[in-house]
């Protein structure tokens, strides 16, 4: 399987998989009869007092990135079950915030793979 990020502001494409959106708070300018998602998992996203401590600041980015890989590590059966749901190749992480680079989805998409690549989610590293 493949995991891939967009920003929900993009176009959907053939390719995009099972389409889900991992912010907690639903993206301005986006009508949810015209969204295109599959799945909308506010679990998945960092907690609301993380999200505002970071505030997208990319000076910020670093410690956000560890606190974020924390909090998903508490929230392993969400996490797995994006996994095992997922009925196509490809799984498309959808966010809204303009920084891509320094976007969650970009945290969980990482996390995502690892799990992936471990047999026990409870071994899940986090950095």
């Amino acid at each position: 399987m493949r995991i891939q990020i967009k920003r929900i502001y993009d176009p959907p494409d053939a390719g995009d998989g099972w389409r889900v959106l991992v912010d907690r708070l639903w993206p301005r300018g986006v009508a949810k009869e015209n969204a295109e998602i599959d799945e909308w998992a506010k679990e998945a996203s960092p907690s609301p007092e993380l999200r505002k401590w970071y505030s997208h600041d990319p000076e910020k980015w670093e410690e956000f990135s560890r606190l974020y890989e924390h909090e998903l590590k508490t929230r392993s059966d969400h996490l797995i079950h994006l996994l095992e749901q997922c009925p196509e190749s490809t799984l498309t992480l959808l966010f809204a915030a303009k920084d891509a680079a320094h976007s969650h989805a970009v945290v969980l998409r990482d996390v995502l793979q690892n799990i992936r690549r471990i047999k026990n989610p409870n071994q899940l590293e986090v950095k």
